[in-house]
């Protein structure tokens, strides 16, 4: 009797281990535990496919979060700005759908912000100090942004725009329909584009890409098509890649007209900008264009004392959450600090997220003028521009990094054009490396020669 009872015991032991290994290779997505928050999300649990095989292979975006939580049978909202639309699931069921009415303008810093997010409060009426004006059936899912009904002035006259600074507008009653079918804690989630279904030739590649960076992952931002990477799951520090989020995180939470006063103790950090000094004021976007031009640590610093070091950190590390980057952390808002890591897979994310919803912030990081709310006292001209491919057409915009402990560091985007006269964004993403320039351009004529067309055709 005690054989049969270690046999069964064995039998079943190994069903189990066969199945724990077979459910690692099946690709997860989401997993969200319903949550009730003062800000934004604080216990996220996003699990993003982790695809263990050799290029090419695909990153998805927030497509698989909806179909996990779908498949989870949650209740949720879907905010689709690609269809203009809004979704109420209830158990994973469709029981609500209505129009959107106005959305934000990415391209002028009023771009909704897309990611995974929860309902942290709603109201019959809520005021916006902003705009001055009243909106109705208002629920607040992120910062600044709520999804609401039609606004109005204190007067009554109704408020018409073609853009909104980023909120969602519905008509009243939409509005009010999904004001009263979802809850505090209710999980948001905001969707800016679906991956597109572009399809690249398969390639028998003779040629080795060899590059010095411990980490790289060359990729279709459109797609989420990896093209070639190594290492793109390992976590490294990532040195001043870092000031893209302390950007977004600054530029969503904060109204853009606000200015600041430099004390001294703001200027306490390694490295000093030419102009940037005590008892001189500067607004948010002003400060931009030192932070992502010249990568100054100074004024990282002094952004984040808009909102307190720590609420600054906080919104930085919930903000990686919402918007799928993985094994992800930030510990100072400049990337000096080594404990700001990530890996290349969890920054491509950043990359889209850039792309998509902040561009203002790409076209800083070219030198380029954009709308400021005010007048910028650097020379930005004179200003000396680290992203080392600002003169180069194809680029888009993007960030490096130095440290001793991370090395060179590097996210940049370019747009290639396909045999087919197809326009791809590509972020080319490098941690560790010893060269980051000479990296990125074997990367790029690797992809030019076997993808792409020759920039001089």
């Amino acid at each position: 009797m005690k054989k049969i009872i270690s046999i069964f015991l064995i039998f079943i032991f190994s069903v189990s281990v066969s199945f724990y290994v077979f459910s690692f290779f099946i690709p997860r997505t989401v997993t969200i535990k319903p949550l009730v928050s003062d800000s934004t999300i604080e216990e996220l649990d996003i699990i993003i496919p982790t695809v263990r095989k050799e290029s090419p292979f695909y990153l998805k975006g927030f497509e698989l979060v909806r179909e996990n939580l779908v498949f989870s049978e949650m209740n949720f909202i879907e905010v689709n700005l690609a269809d203009e639309s809004i979704r109420v699931f209830q158990g994973g069921a469709l029981v609500k759908e209505v129009p959107i009415l106005t959305k934000g303008d990415p391209q002028r810093w009023g771009g909704t912000a897309a990611g995974i997010y929860n309902v942290v409060y709603k109201n019959r009426s809520s005021f916006s100090l902003a705009s001055e004006v009243y909106m109705p059936w208002a629920v607040n899912f992120y910062g600044k942004y709520f999804f609401h009904g039609e606004p109005y002035y204190p007067g009554g006259r109704k408020l018409y725009s073609e853009f909104s600074g980023g909120c969602i507008r519905l008509y009243n009653k939409d509005a009010k329909a999904v004001f009263n079918l979802v809850e505090r804690g209710t999980p948001v989630l905001v969707i800016d584009k679906e991956s597109d279904s572009y399809e690249y030739p398969n390639k028998d590649f003779k040629e080795p890409l060899e590059v010095s960076a411990q980490s790289f992952l060359a990729a279709d931002l459109n797609s989420g098509f990896v093209f070639a990477e190594k290492d793109s799951q390992k976590v490294l520090p990532i040195a001043s890649i870092t000031k893209l989020m302390t950007a977004i995180v600054v530029a969503e939470n904060i109204d853009l007209e606000r200015s600041i006063l430099v004390r001294p103790y703001m200027l306490d950090v390694y490295g000093s900008t030419e102009g940037l000094e005590e008892g001189k004021r500067f607004g948010v976007v002003e400060l931009f264009y030192p932070l992502l031009i010249e990568s100054s640590n100074d004024a990282a610093e002094v952004l984040n004392y808009f909102l307190g070091r720590d609420r600054t950190l906080k919104l930085m590390n919930e903000k990686a959450k919402s918007i799928l980057m993985t094994n992800t952390e930030f510990t100072d808002p400049s990337g000096y600090d080594p404990g700001n890591i990530s890996c290349a897979q969890g920054l491509f994310y950043l990359a889209r997220y850039v792309l998509n919803n902040r561009p203002p912030l790409l076209e800083i990081t070219k030198g380029k003028k954009v709308i400021s709310f005010g007048s910028v006292s650097f020379d930005i001209d004179k200003l000396w521009n680290k992203n080392v491919f600002i003169n180069d057409p194809t680029f888009v915009g993007g960030k490096t990094g130095f440290t001793i402990q991370a090395q060179y560091t590097a996210l940049f985007i370019f747009r290639f054009t396909t045999e087919d006269e197809e326009e791809r964004n590509v972020v080319i993403i490098l941690l560790g490396s010893e060269d980051e320039k000479r990296d990125t351009q074997r990367i790029y004529m690797w992809l030019q020669r076997n993808y792409f067309k020759e920039q001089n055709e």
